[in-house]
C-alpha cells in the first residue's frame, strides 16, 4: 500500500475510535460548544500524533499528506460521534461515568 493510503487509513481507524476516548475527558454538564471546542482540540492534536506515528517526524516534510491526515482525523472523529456514538449512547455513558460525583451529588 502506499503511503498516501497508509497515512489516511492510520487517520480513519484513530478519528473512529477517537470520540470514545474524548469522552473520557468531557463531562455531561460541560455546554455544547465547549465540548465542540474540547473533540476538534482533541481530534486536531491526534492528528498530529498519527502523522508522527505513522510515518516519523519526517512525514511532516510532505504537506498535502499530513494535512490530509490531520483533516481526515478530524472528519472521521466528527462524523463517528454523530453517527454512531453519539446516537448508540455510548459516548454519554462514558462521560457520565467517568465523571466525579460531589458528596452532594452522590446523597
Amino acid at each position: 500500500m502506499s503511503t498516501t493510503l497508509e497515512s489516511l487509513s492510520t487517520g480513519v481507524q484513530v478519528g473512529a475510535v477517537l470520540p470514545l476516548l474524548t469522552a473520557i475527558v468531557q463531562r455531561p454538564a460541560w455546554s455544547a460548544k465547549y465540548k465542540k471546542v474540547v473533540a476538534v482540540a482533541v481530534a486536531l492534536v491526534a492528528g498530529v500524533a498519527t502523522v508522527a506515528a505513522d510515518g516519523g517526524w519526517d512525514q511532516f516534510q510532505h504537506g498535502k499528506l499530513t494535512m490530509a491526515t490531520i483533516l481526515g482525523v478530524l472528519a472521521v472523529s466528527q462524523a463517528s460521534y454523530d453517527l454512531v456514538w453519539k446516537p448508540s449512547k455510548l459516548a454519554p455513558v462514558i462521560e457520565a461515568l467517568t465523571t466525579r460525583k460531589t458528596p452532594q451529588q452522590a446523597e
